[in-house]
């Protein structure tokens, strides 16, 4: 069988997919027997495209899971970066692809990649894209909840941003900073600017702070239109004092942090909540 391989790129060579080998179209197609055959057959498994782009990106890309796990078992790096320094495990998290992530999280990739100026982390990623199965598990693994990009804020902000409530409820569940700050910044800032009310209410549930300012001076409710629905929510909030139990839910998560989420659930907490408020 010929094997097609990649000539030398250059930089600021023009034709973006021109250098693509059969090996990446096998594994973006999902065309496990013919990727099977090439490695049989002795393509690499790591060679390039442009932009530094892998085999194992596509697969995970387009969320081919056996491709994906043809390509690892024939020793592709589980952690290669493309130019833009995102990983396969931050592709597959783009894509939402479940299968891919335990794939390529059991074969070793970083939870927490370093970051770079171009890309953000996996949870980052899973976010953006709404995929909160992909966001359990990576929590579930032990990933970074506050990773922090330079451009997006932490994967809250992300989450909120892109109005992906969900994603939103699933990491303030693990205990992510709910005042988490990007200039100043907050993911109530963002979720006022989406006039999601749905999403305000959440995120003050769990202490969201109604009085931040960001850079431009600007409380939450400044982001919203007089009279709407989330205007009157955040007003409402302003005015009217934490109850007992949106109080107690806030003492216990800064008291144990994200210990937190280790005893929801369990018999100790009621005891946790009376012996705090009881004796600070």
């Amino acid at each position: 069988m010929e094997i097609e391989t990649a000539r030398p790129y250059f930089f600021g060579d023009i034709g973006c997919w021109s250098e693509r080998t059969e090996v990446h179209k096998a594994a973006a197609l999902g065309q496990a027997s013919q990727l099977q055959q090439l490695i049989q057959s002795g393509a690499s498994v790591n060679i390039v495209a442009v932009d530094s782009i892998t085999p194992l990106h596509e697969a995970c890309l387009y969320g081919r899971a056996q491709c994906v796990r043809l390509l690892l078992d024939a020793g592709a790096q589980v952690d290669a970066r493309n130019v833009d320094g995102s990983t396969p495990l931050c592709d597959a998290c783009s894509a939402g692809s479940l299968e891919c992530v335990k794939l390529l999280l059991d074969y070793g990739a970083k939870l927490n990649p370093a970051l770079t100026s171009r890309t953000p982390s996996p949870l980052h990623e899973a976010c953006m894209g709404g995929n909160w199965d992909c966001v359990k598990l990576l929590i579930a693994r032990g990933v970074s909840l506050e990773a922090y990009d330079l451009y997006y804020g932490t994967p809250l902000h992300v989450a909120c941003a892109n109005e992906k409530t969900q994603c939103v409820k699933v990491l303030l569940n693990a205990g992510a900073k709910v005042n988490a700050a990007r200039l100043h910044e907050t993911p109530l800032h963002h979720a006022a600017k989406k006039m999601r009310v749905d999403m305000i209410e959440m995120l003050v549930e769990f202490g969201a702070n109604v009085y931040a300012r960001d850079m431009q001076d600007k409380k939450p409710i400044d982001y919203t239109a007089p009279g709407s629905p989330s205007a009157v929510c955040l007003q409402f909030y302003e005015n009217t004092p934490l109850s007992l139990q949106q109080l107690s839910r806030v003492a216990m998560r800064k008291k144990l942090g994200t210990r937190a989420v280790e005893v929801i659930g369990q018999l100790e907490i009621p005891k946790l909540i009376i012996n705090y408020l009881c004796y600070q």
